[in-house]
């Protein structure tokens, strides 16, 4: 059993004390009542108490139709076509990809309601904390603080995907809340987290799958690193003050093998500051490989269930790789895969698509990111690391690079490009300020169905000012959920064409307030453009 799922065994216990103060089911109540008198908490069970918060992350990152699909689906590195078996799903992939989506689309939507179903479970907690039904003294400031970082990292979920939201900190106030505007909303997260950075633990070995001191800053640097989108005035160097702080501590460095991050074993990794753990028993909820692998795949890995064979790599994409970068076959299968019985090929995965409207099982690269492993059910081990060191020294690098530091900006990305060729050709490891200065690689524009790239709206990369480091943030987190805010950040998002999108609304850097929320709450108000 993984280290980091006993968090998530106790929630089971722990979480039925949420009954409380609104269940009408008798048995669940007398259940609950027992359950309050009986357990007197210590210090030692903190991790308990806490474990239906992070718990309530699982579904909300890697599930279906998840926070990684709302970030990958409408960029330009993975796509979602119709294929034989299906996957046209009345156009909610093709709606993703054109950025034509609706308050009705459900991938915004399912990000909205478990961000709030998170905050409410943290207020719910501290709601009982304050009320005594979890009689709890010693080691309750830290705890609160705990909680509050939680419930403040769903709050960036919301900032990031739909800025302008209600905020609830109150679980016992049954008013319908009032919405702030995204400038609001950034400056109650930032807040919050400075807030409670002291009281939080400082040592990892005790919080893996938790937002510890470390956790806070990197989440706090990430915010920083986009506050020009979400306010209009940059903080490039309060995001090199907590990368900073990340960095000497000492605590964290990158892991010597680029694919042992993604590993169904990568909770032992030295390079990942905060993950969310699944397990293929007690935590599940890691589907990634059932929804990018063709069925034949099951052959491949043994698998005991079929996968769906859905999500695929844009070849415009993939094109940007240099073929000597290990990250390459690392992040994607390609080519022929056999199988694991009788050694024949049973799919051959090529580059090529025609199009999201009609594609063969085969075409497209799939997601291999995450290491299946052999016999793997429908459920992945492999924990999502949201932050990492890699990405610390990248955050830096960037805002070195924005405030005229270009070559310190490159020592970095080199730090981080160094595995990626060790073993191929460890001079390409290396770039220069000059290098970063450059255009993006990236051959944007329409695809037609021979795999052309039409000249036309948003077409080329060399006009991406500091497209180069946009690149090198492609291809070290690729299918990790960063792309979609990165391309926003580098003015890409809405303003350039690659496969079958073409340049859209610049609204659409914010998703819609989901209509079910609009009919439920008179005081929200639809964001512009929907």
């Amino acid at each position: 059993m993984k280290k980091n799922i006993t968090i998530y065994m106790l929630a089971a216990t722990i979480g039925a004390t949420g009954f409380i103060s609104s269940c009408t089911d008798l048995d669940e109540e007398v259940y609950s009542e027992v359950l309050a008198t009986s357990f007197q908490p210590t210090e030692r069970d903190i991790p308990a108490i806490i474990a239906p918060v992070y718990a309530s992350f699982r579904g909300l990152m890697m599930g279906w139709q998840g926070y990684l699909d709302l970030q990958e689906e409408p960029a330009d590195a993975i796509v979602t076509p119709a294929r034989p078996n299906g996957w046209y799903d009345g156009g909610t992939y093709l709606r993703m990809h054109t950025h034509t989506w609706t308050p009705l689309q459900w991938q915004p939507t399912n990000t909205w309601q478990s961000a709030y179903r998170s905050i409410t479970t943290a207020n719910r907690v501290m709601a009982q904390l304050e009320a005594g039904t979890i009689p709890i003294e010693s080691g309750r400031e830290a705890l609160e603080a705990e909680l509050k970082a939680a419930r403040a990292f769903a709050y960036y979920l919301l900032l990031d995907n739909h800025g302008n939201v209600p905020i609830v900190t109150d679980y016992l106030d049954e008013s319908l809340p009032e919405q702030k505007t995204r400038q609001e909303v950034y400056d109650f997260v930032v807040t919050e987290l400075l807030t409670v950075m002291p009281l939080l633990s400082e040592d990892p070995s005790s919080t893996y799958g938790q937002l510890n001191k470390w956790g806070v800053k990197a989440l706090l640097a990430k915010i920083y690193l986009n506050a020009g989108v979400y306010t209009g005035a940059p903080q490039w160097e309060k995001a090199i003050e907590q990368c900073n702080d990340i960095i000497n501590s000492g605590y964290y460095s990158l892991d010597p093998n680029y694919s042992d991050v993604f590993t169904y074993t990568n909770h032992n990794s030295p390079e990942i500051i905060f993950a969310v753990p699944y397990d293929e028993i007690y935590g599940t909820g890691n589907s990634t490989h059932m929804k990018t692998l063709d069925p034949l795949s099951r052959f491949v890995y043994s698998m005991q269930a079929g996968p769906w064979g859905g999500n695929a790599a844009v070849p415009q994409f993939i094109d940007t790789y240099d073929e000597d970068d290990s990250r390459l076959e690392d992040t994607w299968i390609m080519g022929p895969q056999q199988s694991a019985t009788t050694g024949e090929v049973v799919i051959n995965y090529v580059k090529h698509l025609p199009s999201i409207a009609a594609t063969q099982s085969n075409q497209g690269f799939r997601i291999g990111k995450y290491e299946i492993k052999e016999g793997a059910t429908g459920s992945l081990d492999n924990d999502y690391p949201m932050f990492r060191y890699a990405d610390v020294l990248l955050m830096k690098a960037e805002s070195l690079l924005r405030t005229g530091r270009a070559d310190e900006a490159a020592e970095l990305v080199t730090q981080v490009r160094e595995r990626a060729f060790r073993n191929t050709d460890p001079a390409k490891a290396v770039v220069t300020g000059a290098d970063l200065m450059q255009g993006s690689t990236y051959a944007y524009g329409l695809q037609d169905e021979d795999g052309n790239i039409l000249s036309g709206p948003g077409s080329g990369g060399e006009d991406i000012q500091f497209g180069r480091m946009l690149d090198e943030l492609g291809w070290e987190f690729a299918a990790e959920a960063h792309r979609r805010q990165d391309l926003i950040r580098f003015g890409v998002f809405t303003t350039k064409a690659w496969f079958n999108h073409m340049p859209s609304d610049p609204t659409k850097i914010l998703f819609p307030i989901p209509e079910a929320e609009l009919n439920k709450n008179p005081n929200l108000t639809q964001n512009p453009g929907y």
